[in-house]
This record gives C-alpha cells, structure tokens and sequence, in this order.
C-alpha cells in the first residue's frame, strides 16, 4: 500500500495599502452581498490568515476561496465586483405577449386554473407559485375578489340596507 501526499498549492498574493483600504471599505459598503463576501475573503488573505481559518469564518469550501483568488490576481478588486450570473430564461417568456392578451380578455380565477389554462395553450406545466411569478413578471396580478354582506337580522340595519 503506497500513501501519495499532495502537493499543496500556496496562493501567495502581495496587497498594496490601497487595495487593502479600498477591500476593507467594500466588504460593509458594496449594495450585493456576494460581493461584499469576496471582499472580506480578500480582505482576510491580505491580513496575513491562513486559508484554513478564512474558510471557516466566511463558511466557504476550498474551491470558492481558490476561485476568489484566483480572480483578484487576474482581474484585481474590479473584477471581484462583476456578477457574473445570468440565470435560465423561462421557457414561458417567447409566450408571454399571447398569455398576456389571453388572460386580459379570460382572467382565471385562481393559480391552478391560469396553470391548466398555460398547458393547454403552451405545453408547458410549471407548478402554481411558478405561474403566479410568471404573471406577476408580465405585469398580471391578483384579482382581489369581494363578497356581497349577507342580510341583516337587525331591524335598525335592515333599514340602512
């Protein structure tokens, strides 16, 4: 039995004084919290920590420490305020313009009647909450519905009836 001990690779980064001012002020002020996080990621590794101890503060893997460092040193403290995140496109969205006149003219009555009423037109099932986010998104929303008093015993509030 052979034991193999991996190379540990030591990401060494030298901070000048004004990213680490500029690295303390953004980790409380940037408006995303992703970004502040990487900030104080950074912030942590220019204060000398091990990267042992900045995992376990920031509650990150190994992985996403190397990738926020790896990213500072390629791109500095800009490239660490890029979201790069786009998200998946609703499968609903090429349908929406026909949904919307749809549903201006036949309003349902609830979430499970506009979800049935998507599949028929569409194909496409999605859950009720997804539905409501979806029209909610096209600019649809929620009917508030009222009720009729029913009729009062009272013969002082019979009259005012």
């Amino acid at each position: 039995m052979r034991l193999y001990q991996c190379q540990r690779i030591m990401i060494r980064i030298e901070f000048s004084q004004a990213d680490i001012e500029q690295l303390y002020y953004e980790r409380y002020h940037h408006p995303h919290p992703q970004v502040r996080k990487k900030m104080e990621v950074l912030y942590l590794k220019s204060k000398g920590l091990p990267h042992q101890e900045i995992r376990r503060l920031c509650g990150i893997s190994k992985t996403t420490l190397t990738v926020y460092l790896r990213q500072y040193q390629a791109e500095g403290i800009e490239g660490l305020k890029e979201l790069n995140y786009k998200g998946q496109p609703s499968e609903l969205n090429p349908h929406a313009e026909m949904l919307k006149a749809h549903f201006k003219a036949h309003p349902p009555r609830t979430s499970a009647e506009a979800q049935a009423e998507i599949e028929r037109l569409t194909g496409i099932k999605r859950s009720p909450t997804q539905i409501k986010a979806f029209l909610k998104r096209i600019g649809l929303r929620c009917r508030k519905e009222g009720y009729v008093p029913g009729k009062s015993t009272d013969s002082d509030k019979i009259e005012k009836q």
